[in-house]
């Protein structure tokens, strides 16, 4: 059976291509501004490589910290997987030598397919609500005709458009209308659906509209995706993982009990016998107190604490009108709420569920509730590591996609 080759746009982390790889798709190039998310997907790539040579062992010494990342590079990675992950802005400027490096790569194989989804700030509601212009100007509201070019130049069967649910009603929904037209002037026909992420087995409430576009005539619809039929909880992704105190470090360590039914059917364990970059962010006195309180209200009414219910004393400032729910509890018997970017800032709105452990959720927590398998290595240390996997779509939402993809153009 031929590979089906796909590129990745805005790839941030490699949340999408991860699951597209594990689907049997073959990445040619990933394209990504963030240089962090770069070392990301190069050392993912790296492990991918290994899988294929049954030397998966080299990459855990890696992420084990046996070896330095530049060891682990020079020896195990080559300049084509390096190359491929091209660390450039995509726009007018750039595109050319952005294609210039992507033919290079692809050496006359067809791309089958494109994913992607641009930064979703200018689109989304918070990113709305904070922009005295509301975002109008913001000139990554116009990034599709940015990816349409990738399209016109590279002809995929297939495109996959992901991005959060403020798309569709951004400047009265204007934006998400020309969009489509756009594309189909260029020659796809598409259909979207807003998707929950909860569906694929991820363990948090997160819509997002999967965009999905197709050649004229290819004879694809749009996918029916399975859906998760076995309702798991948060408390399956933290039992296992050793406690912590605000600022601990646990770049390597060992699991404290058995695997979960969660983990074992998704496979976040997947074998190894230890977990990296169990991290903690420090938290001031204050702040710890907050979340004491936080806590407490969840775990005994299922209340939400507002910034007005403080006590005077831990009150910063006067406004008690604006973003009033900033911190927030992760749900250990349901769900979490959406993971962002902005815990990368701070961990208010990701407060880890027990008052043995009052701190927020750890870089491993984080990337457990985006779904990413527990070998899955972030580069650049812990605010990058949270930005990344704010920012990714879940690897289980998009195996889920890619298979289904996979099913109609193989």
């Amino acid at each position: 059976m031929k590979h089906l080759n796909f590129i990745d746009l805005f790839s941030g982390a490699g949340g999408l291509s991860e699951g597209f790889i594990k689907a049997g798709f073959k990445p040619i190039a990933h394209v990504e501004i963030d240089k962090k998310a770069c070392d990301t997907l190069e050392t993912r790539l790296v492990y991918h490589k290994l899988i294929s040579e049954n030397k998966t062992e080299k990459y855990y010494d890696y992420i084990s910290e046996k070896i330095t990342r530049e060891e682990f590079i020079k020896n195990f990675g080559d300049s084509a997987l390096s190359d491929s992950v091209i660390n450039i802005p995509i726009g007018e400027d750039n595109n050319r030598i952005i294609f210039e490096k992507i033919d290079k790569l692809a050496c006359g194989k067809q791309i089958d397919i494109i994913v992607g989804g641009p930064p979703c700030q200018a689109y989304s509601l918070v990113g709305r609500s904070r922009d005295k212009n509301r975002m109008k100007n913001d000139p990554r509201n116009f990034l599709y005709k940015e990816y349409a070019k990738f399209l016109k130049k590279y002809q995929p069967k297939v495109f996959v458009f992901e991005n959060v649910m403020g798309l569709i009603t951004a400047e009265n929904g204007s934006y998400f209308k020309n969009m489509q037209a756009y594309f189909k002037r260029i020659g796809y026909e598409l259909d979207y659906t807003i998707q929950k992420s909860e569906h694929f087995g991820v363990l948090q409430r997160r819509r997002r509209i999967i965009l999905i576009g197709w050649q004229k005539g290819l004879g694809f619809q749009y996918p029916k995706f399975d859906q998760l039929n076995e309702e798991f909880t948060i408390s399956q992704i933290l039992s296992d993982l050793e406690k912590l105190n605000p600022g601990d470090q646990k770049n390597v360590t060992n699991y404290i009990k058995p695997t979960t039914k969660y983990l074992e059917k998704f496979e976040l364990r997947n074998g190894v016998s230890f977990v990296t970059q169990h991290i903690a962010r420090p938290h001031n006195e204050r702040d710890l107190k907050i979340y004491k309180i936080a806590i407490n209200k969840w775990l005994k009414k299922s209340e939400r604490l507002k910034y007005p219910d403080l006590p005077t004393e831990l009150k910063t400032h006067k406004n008690e009108k604006s973003f009033v729910d900033r911190y927030k509890v992760v749900d250990i018997n349901g769900l979490s709420h959406t993971m962002v970017a902005h815990i990368a800032k701070d961990g208010h709105h990701y407060i880890y569920p027990d008052t043995k452990q009052v701190r927020s959720i750890s870089v491993r927590e984080a990337a457990r509730i985006q779904s990413f398998p527990d070998d899955f290595y972030f580069e650049g240390g812990r605010s990058a590591a949270f930005r990344q996997i704010g920012n990714a779509v879940p690897p289980l939402m998009a195996f889920s996609i890619a298979k289904s993809i996979k099913e109609q153009l193989c």
